[in-house]
């Protein structure tokens, strides 16, 4: 990508090359602050290079005979290495000139640039808000004069890349410049966009990219003008991995995320032989098989390259054999689809009820919006995709609760393989006249006392890539941060890289991928509890607890 303007600040009214002070002062979120937490501890060590903090996994093993439960507590020693310098990190989107790519690209160019500008509301400055790791808090401990708690932000914890300082580039099938691409995506105001064009057009067109026309739909064929040619896919793969060799080499990055956040792809069909195995993916891309996707070979791609790949979207990129393939070369691998609005509400709201005894009977979704997205899933294999990860979001909330819903029976196949569960249906619409703002509708009817009935009805409106485009920094900020650290279990003389499926990112994702053979959580609390409980254990402070001892004795 060509060099960008220098950093200036702006009125509001002017251009980005004024010289003008911002009126506005740098928001909170999008502040930068030099100084981490420090933790004074035997269990905590810095030096120059690093943080090492020992930790106790602290855990119980059940066993059931006759109806009665035996619990054996456990304690597990474990030890964390975090490297603290954070290189220089690229992020290269698949989908760059999309609504989340244009959007994100121009609101951290808004945030660097000191941009504000003018709404119907008055003057509106940059910031990060909607970003769980810059704009929410965690509690570390309580001040001692005074008891009361102390939250910091959550990128305080540990050393993490700024999003301002993120390198942008990537792929797109629409060869639309970028300027052009954020005209036509049509989610931010108008002065913003007047201010933050020039800075825009310096990112150019994004790189040609992979188009199979049976993976997504035909009315995406009239924006396919910036493709890879031919039908090769050994050829596109290996087009793809010289990319992400020259992207990281031309902009002296140590690290770079690829991260799709295209088009909503049909599901693979998973098929022994072709996709089961690391090696017949890579003989099914030489072969150029047909149930090799788009996406699927930009995984394989930056899985060679060893950077991580991160799949915002709902179609199944992650086949057994791609799983494996990132097991074998120890690359890190995310996903699936991005957890932003209505499914979001749904693992909070039907774990609110089924923890205060309420039974949820059936929970209906209803969504319709206008952007390329809505344009996309209005074919019925897209939508398909889309329907399979919002369709698990309350499973094992109701897994969790057998008082309230019937285990499956021994042997059963199909739906009734999760046993008695709430009858769930989603549907999504295109209605191009709302553009990038979702209407979602959802109904909730449950059981309550001795046979009532209880509905709840939301209605929630937002704008999708506002809502979306701050999860795509969470995901790529906190990818970067995993490949710095490093653990050491009881018995183990050298540190090693955690797992490469980061289940930790469970939080941003509507179907997250976990380590084949684990269950799936979905439940928004314990994804959050999860995230904070591991960035506590690298600095050597303990998980989060409400018990609050102190204020429940004398």
């Amino acid at each position: 990508m060509a060099p960008q303007l220098p950093v200036t600040t702006s009125s509001g009214y002017n251009t980005p090359d004024s010289e003008l002070e911002s009126i506005v002062p740098v928001h909170p979120t999008a502040a930068r602050r030099p100084n981490y937490i420090t933790v004074q501890s035997g269990n905590t060590v810095y030096t120059n290079d690093h943080i090492t903090a020992k930790y106790l996994d602290r855990g119980a093993d059940v066993v059931v005979s006759d109806g009665q439960f035996t619990v054996t507590p456990t304690v597990k020693p474990y030890a964390f290495q975090t490297t603290r310098k954070v290189g220089k990190t690229g992020l290269m989107m698949i989908g760059l000139g999309g609504n989340n790519g244009s959007t994100l690209c121009a609101t951290i160019l808004a945030n660097k640039h000191h941009i504000s500008w003018h709404t119907k509301e008055g003057i509106q400055q940059p910031n990060y808000i909607g970003s769980l790791l810059r704009a929410s808090t965690v509690r570390i401990g309580t001040e001692p004069s005074t008891g009361k708690e102390v939250h910091v932000p959550i990128s305080d914890v540990l050393p993490m890349v700024h999003p301002n300082d993120l390198v942008l580039g990537g792929w797109d099938i629409s060869g639309l410049p970028m300027d052009k691409a954020m005209e036509r995506a049509k989610v931010l105001d108008y002065d913003l966009q007047r201010q933050v064009k020039p800075h825009m057009a310096l990112l150019g067109c994004p790189l040609p990219s992979v188009y199979y026309p049976d993976f997504i739909a035909a009315n995406q064929e009239a924006r396919a003008d910036n493709v890879i040619p031919g039908t090769d896919k050994q050829v596109h793969l290996e087009h793809i991995r010289a990319d992400i060799r020259r992207f990281k080499a031309e902009n002296e990055l140590d690290r770079v995320i690829v991260f799709w956040t295209a088009n909503t792809e049909r599901y693979s069909d998973i098929i022994p032989g072709v996709n089961d195995t690391a090696n017949n993916v890579l003989a099914s891309i030489k072969n150029s098989h047909p149930e090799v996707s788009p996406s699927t070979l930009f995984a394989v791609a930056a899985i060679l390259e060893g950077e991580p790949f991160i799949n915002g979207a709902p179609q199944n990129t992650f086949v057994p054999g791609v799983i494996a393939l990132a097991e074998r070369e120890k690359s890190f691998i995310g996903g699936d689809d991005l957890k932003s609005g209505q499914t979001k509400l749904k693992s909070v709201l039907a774990e609110f009820l089924v923890n205060a005894g309420i039974k949820p009977l059936s929970i209906a979704s209803y969504n319709h919006l206008g952007n390329n997205d809505g344009h996309n899933l209005s074919a019925e294999p897209q939508f398909k995709s889309k329907e399979i990860s919002k369709s698990s979001v309350v499973d094992d909330m109701v897994d969790a609760n057998r008082l309230l819903y019937k285990p499956p029976v021994p042997g059963a196949k199909g739906k009734a393989v999760k046993g008695e569960h709430p009858d769930h249906i989603v549907v999504i619409k295109y209605v191009p006249a709302v553009g990038d703002s979702k209407r979602a509708i959802d109904e909730y009817y449950s059981e309550i006392f001795c046979g009532g009935r209880q509905t709840i009805n939301i209605f929630n409106e937002c704008e999708d890539s506002l809502l979306a485009t701050p999860l795509i920094l969470d995901l790529a900020i906190l990818a970067e941060l995993l490949t710095r650290v490093k653990y050491r279990g009881e018995g183990q003389t050298d540190f090693a890289p955690l797992y490469p499926v980061l289940s930790l990112l469970s939080y941003m994702c509507k179907a997250p991928l976990v380590k084949p053979g684990t269950d799936v959580v979905n439940s928004l609390g314990r994804q959050r509890n999860a995230l904070e409980s591991f960035l506590k254990a690298c600095v050597g402070l303990e998980g989060n607890s409400d018990l609050l001892l102190e204020t429940r004795i004398w």
